[in-house]
């Protein structure tokens, strides 16, 4: 069996959660003898280092890509490529089209992209599955504002050629769609009825957080000994919602003074990045807030900081799952999260975390003092999260399903044509 997986974005530079999960996924179905193809668009400029997916011994193929819009900055489209845009392809349906041998079209980019994956499929009369990452239907209505102001400022062009290819008809019209968590396949099915939706969470290697991995990190960033550090790991964006958590370092380091709140993540918004380090200098914030910026996805730091960090703190306004809970319990490290749909869905309050609500910043505080006041009981949270993590999330019962069902909709196919 061979599976062409199509991303909206794939940088290892500037690497996410939806690529950690694709990367875990394509990983051990390879084991399962699945053979995997990566689609993703061309990178604006060739950027050394390794290439995870390459390395993995995927086949990666790079296509053109478009923003759109007329009228854009070149910081605006940047933006956009990284975080929200809706991008556009005239070499995807070609290249995939050609590729030799493929039994199922996976996107995991929605709107034009995976409408042109959907397109080929249909033309190969083979299935195609949809993946919902960042949420269809399941989003609070401010991160559903800032999506929809990603082209303010500028002309869409792409909208007519949605039009054409059926974007807005993506989600009824695939064979399966994969999502996060229960709440957004009911929305789904509300929506579409009689769509094949399925619920089939991230899963990670929970092997790769086993080895002790502190002293790397500890030699990389010598400023973090005998501090207590709180990990805020993501993608520097609004919907991330670090300036959230900014806005209480200065209570959190009275309340807490070895505390260093470390934010890793790349700036994929760059506006939101320059006003993030100009509140942490124009505030004081200096010595409680470490910004290191990205790490590459598995790397030994990486891993030594989830593993030396007293918690894992998500401010995140929006979450349909959060892969990020799992590696922080695959390093034995409780969560403290604000209520996403996602977060609450995994975190066990007061068993291997805590949750807090975003309008209420002393319910927040009062995790991180339970985190920073009984250290014992914090690690208990870790090892329960890390049992959850191991049990229920590795990946290679995640890849067994997915080849299971790619089985399915294969042999549905074949007997369609049949009849």
């Amino acid at each position: 069996m061979r599976v062409a997986h199509v991303l909206r974005k794939y940088d290892p530079s500037e690497w996410g959660g939806t690529e950690s999960a694709v990367l875990q996924l394509t990983t051990d179905l390879g084991r399962l003898g699945v053979g995997s193809v990566v689609y993703a668009p061309r990178l604006a400029a060739r950027k050394s280092g390794a290439d995870p997916f390459a390395a993995s011994g995927c086949d990666v193929r790079r296509f053109s890509a478009h923003v759109p819009v007329m009228g854009l900055s070149a910081e605006r489209r940047r933006q956009m490529v990284a975080v929200g845009g809706n991008l556009v392809s005239f070499s995807l349906p070609a290249s995939l089209w050609l590729e030799s041998g493929l039994d199922v079209i996976h996107s995991h980019a929605q709107g034009r992209l995976g409408a042109v994956a959907r397109l080929v499929a249909r033309g190969r009369r083979i299935p195609f599955v949809l993946s919902i990452h960042g949420g269809a239907y399941d989003l609070p209505a401010k991160v559903r504002s800032e999506l929809k102001t990603h082209d303010a400022g500028g002309f869409d062009w792409g909208r007519a050629v949605g039009v054409v290819i059926g974007a807005r008809r993506l989600l009824g019209q695939a064979d399966a769609v994969i999502t996060l968590n229960s709440r957004e396949a009911e929305l789904i099915r509300e929506r579409h009825p009689g769509c094949k939706v399925v619920v089939e969470q991230h899963g990670i290697s929970t092997a790769l957080y086993a080895p002790d991995r502190t002293g790397e990190a500890k030699a990389a960033f010598p400023g973090l000994r005998g501090r207590a550090v709180m990990l805020v790991l993501g993608r520097i964006d609004p919907t991330k919602n670090q300036d959230w958590v900014i806005a209480e370092a200065a209570a959190l380091a009275r309340r807490h003074p070895t505390i260093a709140i470390v934010l890793v993540g790349s700036i994929t918004h760059k506006e939101y990045g320059d006003a993030l380090k100009a509140r942490i200098t124009r505030e004081g914030l200096d010595r409680s807030v470490v910004l290191l910026g990205g790490l590459p996805f598995a790397d030994p730091r990486l891993v030594g900081l989830l593993q030396m960090a007293r918690a894992v703190v998500l401010p995140s306004l929006s979450e349909t799952f959060g892969i990020v809970i799992l590696e922080a319990w695959a390093a034995g490290t409780p969560v403290v999260s604000s209520r996403t749909s996602g977060a609450s869905a995994l975190v066990e309050d007061g068993v291997n975390g805590r949750l807090f609500d975003l309008d209420r910043p002393e319910t927040f505080h009062a995790a991180l003092d339970v985190v920073m006041g009984q250290p014992d009981l914090a690690r208990r949270w870790g090892a329960s999260g890390r049992s959850k993590a191991t049990a229920h999330f590795d990946t290679s019962v995640r890849a067994a399903r997915m080849k299971a069902l790619y089985e399915e909709l294969i042999g549905e196919k074949n007997a369609l044509r049949h009849t």
